[in-house]
C-alpha cells in the first residue's frame, strides 16, 4: 500500500516569502542594537523616538504634562518631626525677639537720664531692687524703672545694691545709676575736730552733727582722742567716730613715743600726752610749738613749776571749755589738782586733746635754754632765759593792755623767780 509522503520541506520549511519576512523581522533588532554598540564605544546615547505624535501644531507647542509627585514619606509626617520643626521655629522667633529686646534695652540703659541737675538720694537699708527702682523714679533720677530692674538682673547685681546716700549727676544714665549704687559710691561727709578741745567739747560737737546718729555712752578720758578730720557716711553712729579717734590716738602716740629724745624728763607716754596738751593750749602757732615745749622740758629738768595759765583754767572749769574772761590774780593761787602755779611737776592728767604737732614737739623739743615766755600781743610769744629778761618782756606786754579792775586780772602773770 502506497503512503503519501509529505511534501519536502512542509512543516519545517516555511514559505520563501515567509522566510524573507522572518529574515527581515530578525534583522530589525540587529539594527537597533547598533546605537548601543556605539555607546559602548563612547558615543552619546540617542533617546528612542517618541511613539506619540502631536495631533496638531498647537498641541506640539503645549508643554508636556509633569506627572503628579508621589506622596511624602511617612517619616516626614511623623508627629515628632512636626513637633521638632515647630519648636525650632519658636526658638528662632524667640531668639530674634530677645535679641531685639536686648538691643533696645541696652540702648535705653545707656541713654542720658531725665535729671536736669545733680540730685542727692538717700536709699534706706533693707529695700529690694523694685523698691529702689520706685524710689529713684519718684525722685526723678530714672524714668523707666523696669529697664533699671532688667539691667540690674542682667548684670547679676541684685545682691550688690547697697543702702546709703548717693549723689547722681545731671543726665545720669541708668548704667551710671546702677554703677554708683553697686560700687557703693556714697557721699562722704566730714567732721573736723580742732586741736586743743577737751573731750567734753568734742562730744558736744559730735552731738550737734545731724548727719551722725546714736548717742555717746560716756565722755572719753581727756587726751585719748586725736583731733583730725574724719570722713563718714550719713547715719554713722557717733560712738563709732569716738572709737576711730581713740584708735588713731593710740597708734600715733606709740609712733611718737618710739621716736622721742632719750633724755626727756618724761617716764611714760601718758606724761608725754599731758605735757603736749599744755603746749597745745599755750600756743596756736605751729612754728612756736617746739620752743614752747623746750621751755617746759627745761623747767622740769630744773625742778621748776610749769606755771601754765591753761592749767589754771582747766582746774576752774573742769574741762567745760573756755573761762570766758581773764584769769584773776586770786585764781593764780587758788589750789586745784591742775594748777601748775601751785603743784610741782605735771598735773594728774591732760587738760585737752593734743594734735600730732604738739605730741611731736614734746617728743623732740627745740634745743634751747629758755625758761620763760610771755605773749607778745600779736598772737605769738617772747622767750627768755632769765627772769630779768622775762620781766622786761612782761612790762612791754602791759604797755599794750589795759588793766581796769579792783582785783586786777593777771593775763600771762610773771613766772615765779627760781
Amino acid at each position: 500500500m502506497s503512503r503519501k509522503l509529505p511534501h519536502e520541506g512542509h512543516g519545517n520549511n516555511a514559505h520563501p516569502q515567509d522566510a524573507s519576512k522572518s529574515e527581515n523581522h530578525n534583522a530589525t533588532p540587529l539594527r537597533a542594537m547598533r546605537p548601543n554598540q556605539d555607546a559602548s564605544k563612547g558615543a552619546h546615547p540617542v533617546p528612542p523616538p517618541s511613539n506619540k505624535l502631536p495631533r496638531s501644531a498647537r498641541a506640539a507647542l503645549e508643554p508636556e504634562r509633569v506627572p503628579i509627585p508621589k506622596h511624602r514619606s511617612k517619616r516626614v509626617r511623623h508627629p515628632l518631626v512636626i513637633i521638632g520643626n515647630a519648636i525650632f521655629t519658636v526658638l528662632v522667633v524667640l531668639s530674634i525677639a530677645v535679641g531685639g529686646a536686648l538691643y533696645f534695652g541696652k540702648q535705653r540703659f545707656e541713654a542720658p537720664g531725665p535729671l536736669t541737675e545733680d540730685k542727692v538720694v538717700d536709699i534706706p537699708h533693707g529695700l529690694g531692687v523694685r523698691d529702689i527702682a520706685d524710689l529713684l523714679a519718684r525722685e526723678g533720677v530714672i524714668d523707666q524703672p523696669w529697664i533699671f530692674i532688667g539691667g540690674v538682673l542682667a548684670l547679676k547685681a541684685r545682691g550688690d545694691l547697697k543702702s546709703g546716700e548717693y549723689q547722681f549727676s545731671k543726665n545720669a544714665s541708668l548704667a551710671d545709676v546702677v554703677n554708683i549704687i553697686v560700687e557703693n559710691k556714697v557721699i562722704q561727709h566730714a567732721v573736723t575736730i580742732p586741736e586743743g578741745l577737751t573731750s567734753e567739747q568734742i562730744v558736744a560737737r559730735l552731738l550737734e552733727n545731724d548727719e551722725l546718729s546714736g548717742h555717746i555712752k560716756e565722755i572719753p578720758r581727756e587726751g585719748t582722742l586725736l583731733p583730725e578730720t574724719y570722713k563718714f557716711t550719713r547715719g554713722m553712729p557717733r560712738e563709732q567716730i569716738i572709737q576711730r579717734m581713740q584708735q588713731a590716738q593710740r597708734h600715733l602716740l606709740a609712733e611718737v613715743w618710739e621716736h622721742r629724745m632719750l633724755d626727756l624728763p618724761l617716764k611714760t607716754p601718758e606724761q608725754l600726752v599731758i605735757l603736749a596738751s599744755i603746749v597745745e593750749k599755750e600756743t596756736g602757732k605751729s612754728e612756736e610749738r617746739s620752743r614752747v615745749a623746750s621751755v617746759f622740758i627745761n623747767r622740769l629738768k630744773n625742778k621748776m613749776r610749769l606755771q601754765s595759765d591753761p592749767t589754771i583754767i582747766y582746774g576752774l572749769t573742769g574741762g567745760k571749755g573756755r573761762l570766758g574772761r581773764p584769769i584773776l590774780k586770786s585764781e593764780i593761787e587758788q589750789p586745784t589738782p591742775y594748777n601748775t602755779y601751785v603743784i610741782d611737776g605735771l598735773p594728774p592728767g591732760p587738760i585737752a586733746n593734743p594734735g600730732r604737732a604738739s605730741l611731736e614737739a614734746v617728743a623732740n623739743p627745740a634745743r634751747t635754754k629758755d625758761l620763760y615766755f610771755v605773749a607778745d600781743g600779736a598772737g605769738g610769744h617772747l622767750f627768755s632765759e632769765s627772769y630779768d629778761q622775762h620781766q622786761k618782756n612782761l612790762a612791754r606786754l602791759r604797755l599794750l593792755e589795759k588793766n581796769s579792775a579792783t582785783d586786777p586780772p593777771a593775763e600771762n602773770p610773771p613766772a615765779a623767780k627760781p
